[in-house]
């Protein structure tokens, strides 16, 4: 089993940052794959960034390319969302998740999630 806790949303200008947190704990967390999802209203949860547990390849959807990184710390079991240039359309739920496999970007391949923190990006 692992746990996972994100934290750091908020409510932002547009144009603005904002860096979440997911801090794992149980079962070998730094030897999963980890991913960021969100969800806005009406819509399904959807792919944000990935990282192999090793930290060595990421992937991000193709809206936040450029303006999202997803770097780790495995000596601290934690994994961040650094997001810049944000937009209103970034406006979400997002979750922190983890694999089993190693690198992995579609909501079936994980299997735990956290609860989810809110990001508002104000217009």
């Amino acid at each position: 089993q692992v746990q996972l806790v994100e934290s750091g949303g908020g409510l932002v200008q547009a144009g603005g940052s904002l860096r979440l947190s997911c801090v794992a704990s149980g079962r070998t967390p730094s030897r999963y794959g980890m991913g960021w999802f969100r969800q806005a209203p009406g819509k399904e949860r959807e792919f944000v960034a990935a990282v192999s547990w090793s930290g060595g390849n990421s992937d991000y959807a193709v809206s936040v390319k450029g303006r999202f990184t997803i770097p780790r710390d495995n000596a601290k079991n934690t994994v961040y969302l650094q997001m810049n240039s944000l937009l209103p359309e970034d406006t979400a739920v997002y979750y922190c998740a983890a694999s089993s496999y190693a690198y992995a970007v579609q909501v079936p391949n994980y299997n735990y999630w956290g609860q989810g923190t809110q990001v508002t990006v104000s217009s």
